[in-house]
């Protein structure tokens, strides 16, 4: 058996059954899985945190493989724009929890699995708790706020984590385990010791995702998790895979441990720490915001105003507020379009949901636009409670 630099995660169960060995016959005869590496395969307990693009494929690959105990952490609801990357759902999902509906797809693929259902917002009180009955956690998430918060909680238990990223053609894999017994151990603030500045790096929903990258890059996560609790092969431990799907290239870059990174000792306030709107842009929002329908009454009373949507042209394509001129964020905080913005009618900004446009009017009311104002939830909030003819995405 090629060696590893780290031993198996869980201790082999007291059997295969007779079923088991025809459903995992094609393990069973890789010498370096073997009967040992199944039965340690039955006895683990793996946590995903995310039923959503990377843990769809992650739970299904795991269930297939015959981990014993899945755990699935999700609160959210199965959406229409999910069905395009999220494949452990399907269309009769929609509007279902999707842990429940995640476990149903795992009952169809292995009913050897025990699926246990955490349908919670994770957070700061209930995360040790949640962790601490499994072997191995698998970060499926894509805000910073809840890595850093699955990051602290695995480091406190002394867990190891398989962590995943993706954004638009670009997918990341690491391994993080503060207390390794090879001594290597790191954590994700060696690889990212503070989260970006809000509003820098856009999320899936803003920024989109490729459908397939989520298999990619979830299929390398399981491929990892394998590794750890069964004792083959080399982790990505103290290594970072970057995958570009538009190369077709993979490539590993060492991470070291960051001698200035503070000790763990406290699960803390990750909204905050993260900062995901600014101070500023929460000081602008807060007396300028107004609501889809109050921008509607705006226009039946025929107010003079200018409606500037702040997205990116691609998403204007998509759906638009009509009457509204685009002029994308990034040109607002530059101040390069400054000059274009009416000085004798009040501006009301939009986005898709209101993160962005919170950023633009903090902009704006330093360039001396006091009256301006945002609508708080968006375009996506103008097509639910004025227009539900318009597509959403």
């Amino acid at each position: 058996m090629p060696g590893s630099s780290l031993p198996p995660l869980v201790e082999p169960a007291a059997e295969l059954t007779k079923d088991e060995v025809a459903r995992y016959s094609r393990h069973l005869i890789i010498p370096d899985v073997g009967v040992d590496g199944q039965k340690r395969l039955k006895n683990a307990r793996v946590l995903v945190v995310g039923a959503g693009g990377l843990g769809s494929p992650a739970l299904l690959y795991l269930a297939a493989a015959g981990v014993g105990t899945l755990g699935v952490v999700d609160f959210d609801v199965v959406d229409e724009s999910n069905l395009q990357r999220q494949v452990i759902h399907g269309v009769s999902d929609v509007g279902k929890p999707k842990a429940v509906s995640a476990r149903e797809s795992i009952a169809e693929i292995n009913p050897f699995v025990k699926v246990n259902l955490h349908e919670a917002h994770l957070n700061s009180e209930n995360a040790l708790e949640i962790f601490r009955d499994y072997d191995l956690i698998l970060d499926g998430t894509d805000n910073f706020a809840t890595r850093y918060l699955v990051n602290d909680a695995a480091v406190l238990l002394g867990k190891p984590y398989v962590w995943g990223s993706i954004f638009r053609f670009e997918g990341q894999v690491s391994v993080f385990w503060e207390d390794a017994p090879n001594g290597k151990g790191l954590n994700y603030r060696d690889l990212y010791p503070e989260p970006p500045p809000p509003g820098m790096v856009p999320s899936c929903a803003e920024g989109g995702v490729l459908g397939v990258l989520c298999a990619s890059i979830g299929s390398v996560m399981v491929t990892e998790a394998i590794k750890l609790l069964t004792g083959i092969g080399e982790p990505l431990l103290g290594r970072l895979m970057v995958y570009d799907a538009l190369e077709m290239s993979y490539r590993t870059i060492k991470i070291r441990k960051d001698p200035e990174s503070p000790k763990i000792t406290e699960l803390i306030d990750y909204e905050a720490f993260c900062g995901v709107v600014s101070d500023d842009a929460q000081k602008a929002a807060a007396g300028s915001t107004i609501t889809p329908r109050e921008l509607k009454e705006k226009f039946d009373r025929g107010d003079n105003f200018a409606l500037i949507d702040v997205r990116e042209q691609h998403e204007y394509e998509i759906v638009s507020i009509p009457g509204a001129v685009l002029i994308p964020k990034d040109r607002i905080l530059s101040g390069e379009a400054l000059a274009q913005l009416p000085q004798d009618k009040p501006i009301v900004l939009h986005c898709k949901s209101g993160a962005r446009s919170a950023e633009a009017l903090a902009a704006l009311h330093k360039a001396g636009f006091a009256d301006a104002v945002h609508v708080g939830s968006g375009v996506l909030g103008w097509a639910r409670d004025v227009d539900p003819s318009l597509p959403t995405y």
